[in-house]
């Protein structure tokens, strides 16, 4: 592991309120370590999180539909990508919580405009340098496996780096959670930035989808079982993010193109585990056929931050980000 650096982040913060049935206790938690994966490139939520009883999804996807066999029942109605067989010990055990329908409105099909929108917590028509952790009081930041501030940018101090920027995402979950248990202020919320690429699957997109899902659910599945041996699960929240879903109809390549709406996962030994927000209306796409987005990303940021230690909602995260009730009291 390379020479650990960190940066120190200040920032005013204040909460924001529950509305539209999704209430939540406010109050202060103790989640001390939070982080983020990002699935570089746009990953396919319904191959992820499979409608199984919808037909619209199999004529959608005359090649690319995850059979109902195949897929890892979470319930009758909905199913996960085998490839993902890894992240069931921690769905058994309610640890394990998938957001679904997550985007913002006026979706870019851009990923380099799309993934500014998610790093600083934005509008469509919003323009912003700084990161949303960048506005946050953590007192320890760590990026692993990129050389991109991404949710860090223009901090406070610089960001600086875990790892090599061509880690493999095993060697990257292998690095996080060596510094997650060896690092010195315990006492201190820690944010950690991983990402894995390989997502924007336009072309063959079966075989594409498999192997990063299953390097995704390998490197968690890693990560989750050295907290639980170093008794620091309960107090990590890991919560996942792309810039955006698929196209809901395959292309002529077997792949699919840019959309919209994408699930979320969050996993921590304090998570409430479960399906949260609706399940894709097929029948209701946006106007370029990607899935509509039910639930503002900004509201599991906020959830996220109100879960830690110390930390709460920013304000400026917008109008939409009062928090769902993911983590346990």
């Amino acid at each position: 592991m390379n020479r650990r650096r960190f940066m120190q982040i200040a920032g005013a913060l204040a909460g924001g309120a529950s509305a539209d049935g999704f209430a939540t206790a406010r109050a202060r938690r103790s989640i001390k370590t939070l982080v983020l994966v990002e699935l570089s490139g746009g990953n396919d939520g319904l191959n992820t999180v499979i409608p199984l009883n919808d037909d619209r999804y199999r004529a959608l996807r005359p090649t690319l539909a995850i059979p109902r066999e195949h897929a890892l029942h979470l319930n009758e109605q909905t199913g996960l990508h085998p490839s993902l067989l890894a992240l069931m010990p921690a769905w058994e055990t309610r640890e394990f919580a998938i957001v679904q329908g997550v985007g913002y409105a006026s979706s870019s099909r851009s990923h380099f405009r799309s993934r500014e929108i998610w790093d600083t917590a934005s509008s469509a028509a919003e323009y912003r340098r700084d990161g949303w952790l960048a506005r946050s009081d953590a007192t320890r930041a760590s990026v692993v496996g990129t050389a991109e501030a991404g949710p860090f940018a223009n901090a406070s101090r610089a960001v600086e780096w875990i790892g090599q920027a061509r880690a493999s995402f095993a060697a990257s979950c292998d690095a996080a959670s060596r510094f997650i248990v060896g690092r010195a202020e315990r006492d201190k919320v820690a944010l950690v930035r991983l990402t894995l690429p390989g997502f924007d699957t336009h072309e063959h997109q079966a075989a594409k989808h498999a192997r990063v899902l299953a390097q995704l659910a390998d490197g968690l599945a890693s990560l989750r079982r050295a907290l639980i041996a170093s008794g620091d699960w309960r107090s990590t929240l890991v919560m996942s993010h792309s810039e955006f879903g698929r196209s809901a109809r395959e292309n002529d390549a077997r792949g699919t193109d840019h959309g919209a709406a994408a699930p979320q996962f969050v996993l921590g030994g304090s998570v409430s585990g479960g399906l949260y927000g609706a399940a894709p209306r097929l029948d209701d796409l946006d106007v370029d056929g990607g899935v509509s987005v039910g639930i503002d990303f900004r509201r599991v940021y906020a959830t996220v931050l109100s879960a830690c230690a110390e930390l709460e909602s920013v304000a400026s995260l917008g109008p939409s980000s009062d928090a769902l009730p993911l983590i346990r009291a």
